[in-house]
């Protein structure tokens, strides 16, 4: 056997020997190009050679994790996933006021909320995020010390933040602390700010100036930028008050006027209330600037009325000394208050609710002392003051409606609203007086349900007058509550009390506080209707909280 023979069964015996061959062995007659092995590091995720891959695009600006992609088109989008549940409808009308889409927004989840348009006003690197937080925390402050209801705060803050392009941003509001939170993205820690309101103070003119920055904001055709919001915003807080102190003073006195010819006074008793109450309001404004807390300041301006009716009946004048201090009641009964209150709780705002409520508990308490105070004295001076004689009134509508208005419109003064806004909330007035009037004492309902149906109706037109100016609908509606305001069930209330009537009085009283509530959930519920039924502006269905039972 030749040496090459002797080679070649060795060769083969070596080829198919696992030990000494690898498997995976390129086979003899295949030619491999060297270097065409892939290297041991290549990821099992890279592109083979040959494949064409589109250069990747510029880096993009980060953005929240909701916004939309550049890149996407509604035309040419993929199937999506539908949940379970399904997806909820959302309708925002492009026209609808700020109102209206900022609270439906509100209401839903974050995740939920449509990404905010493109920003029209955006500076070189994005809007200043701390600056844009402050500008927004100014004009919530505002907002809730002029006694906007908090849900409307948010709703505010939220739709100047959106504006200027921040997502994901929380307003939060408790009676006198507001806040906000916004972060960037998932991955970002958040930017806080807050800010305190210590001073508030009732002007529906700088309320109106404040809603009017806010609608513009929102405009996507109107370019404001932080620069000239914060210096409309200062014109806003440097604006004096459209009406003078004696204008003040006088529409206190006409006000308690207007209020005792609604409790069956006549000329007399009308002149005898105007004074009381401007005497009142006077020794008020003395007592503000001494500093003194406004409780003692309620119980110092109730005192006047109380005692000039007091002094009639002593003196044994033909008037009705009742009608008399009812009408100066009426000035000083926190409508406002009380009606923005009950709102928050109705909304759910009940930290706010409970204070503006307790707050308007001390208001009342300091009425009742100032008052009482008065009567126990008369009372102990012999004087008979009988609360039937108030009663009866139902015989003058026409002189009714009249003081109806007339109450109205000085409570739009003491307000300090708009003189636009005056004529529309004394109709309001007059209509809510006209349902009472007839649902009490011709059709013989109870005044309660009366109240409550007619207090219903100005919150209704409010809110539609409201809607057409695209403002806020408190100038519309806090006025023409005043004729509801349950002056004489107060008064008749604290009479039996002072004549030691003591189940009486708690009865009237609790009458009144009734009367009270039927009001402010009526103003409430008929700006619900009008939001719900009434397609004038609206924004489609608002998600509501769902219902809670303990758990």
């Amino acid at each position: 056997m030749t040496e090459a023979e002797d080679r070649k069964p060795r060769s083969d015996e070596a080829r198919y020997d696992p030990e000494i061959t690898s498997e995976f062995a390129v086979p003899e007659g295949l030619d491999v190009p060297k270097g065409g092995g892939e290297p041991e590091t290549t990821s099992e995720f890279a592109v083979p050679e040959g494949l064409h891959t589109p250069q990747p695009p510029a880096a993009e600006p980060e953005v929240s994790a909701f916004s939309t992609p550049r890149t996407y088109s509604a035309k040419d989008a993929p199937a999506a996933f539908t949940p379970a549940a399904g997806v909820p409808l959302v309708s925002l009308v492009k026209d609808a006021p700020w109102q209206d889409r900022m609270r439906a927004m509100l209401r839903m989840p974050v995740t939920e909320r449509p990404a905010p348009e493109p920003v029209q006003r955006e500076e070189e690197g994005g809007p200043a995020v701390p600056r844009v937080l402050d500008l927004t925390l100014r004009i919530g402050e505002l907002l809730l010390a002029g006694g906007e209801g908090a849900e409307d705060v948010e709703a505010a803050m939220f739709a100047v933040c959106r504006s200027y392009g921040l997502d994901r941003c929380e307003p939060n509001v408790t009676f006198t602390l507001l806040s906000i939170s916004h972060q960037p993205s998932l991955v970002e820690d958040p930017v806080t700010a807050s800010r305190t309101v210590r001073r508030r103070g009732t002007d529906y003119t700088r309320l109106a100036a404040v809603f009017r920055l806010v609608d513009d904001l929102t405009d996507p055709e109107t370019h404001v930028s932080l620069e000239e919001a914060y210096r409309r915003l200062a014109e806003i807080r440097r604006n004096r008050h459209p009406y003078p102190g004696w204008a003040l003073t006088l529409a206190s006195g006409l006000l308690a006027g207007a209020a005792s010819v609604l409790v069956g006074g006549d000329l007399l008793v009308f002149v005898a209330a105007a004074l009381g109450a401007m005497l009142g309001d006077r020794l008020a404004w003395l007592c503000a600037g001494r500093g003194l807390p406004e409780f003692y300041q309620f119980m110092v301006a109730a005192m006047p009325p109380a005692a000039i009716g007091v002094a009639l009946t002593l003196a044994h004048v033909d008037v009705k000394g009742s009608a008399v201090v009812t009408g100066g009641l009426f000035a000083l009964l926190p409508g406002r208050a009380l009606v923005a209150g009950v709102q928050d709780g109705l909304t759910g705002f009940y930290i706010t609710a409970s204070a503006r409520l307790l707050e308007v508990m001390y208001f009342f308490v300091g009425i009742v002392a100032g008052v009482l105070v008065v009567l126990y004295f008369g009372v102990k001076a012999g004087g008979t003051l009988n609360p039937d004689v108030a009663l009866g009134n139902s015989e003058r509508p026409l002189i009714q409606i009249a003081a109806s208005m007339l109450l109205s419109l000085t409570f739009a003064v003491l307000l300090q609203q708009e003189r636009s806004t005056v004529l529309w909330v004394t109709l309001n007035g007059g209509v809510a007086w006209s349902v009472y009037g007839a649902m009490h004492y011709v059709g013989d309902i109870s005044p309660v349900a009366s109240t409550a149906v007619a207090a219903g109706l100005v919150g209704l037109f409010g809110q539609l007058l409201s809607r057409y100016r695209f403002a806020s609908a408190l100038p519309y509606t806090t006025a023409a509550i005043g004729p509801l305001l349950p002056g004489s069930a107060t008064y008749f209330g604290l009479l039996g009390m002072a004549q030691n009537e003591v189940d009486k009085g708690l009865v009237s009283l609790a009458n009144a506080a009734s009367l009270a509530m039927a009001i402010a959930i009526g103003v409430n519920l008929g700006s619900e209707i009008s939001r719900m039924f009434l397609r004038v502006g609206s924004a489609g269905k608002r998600r509501a909280a769902k219902r809670t039972r303990g758990f």
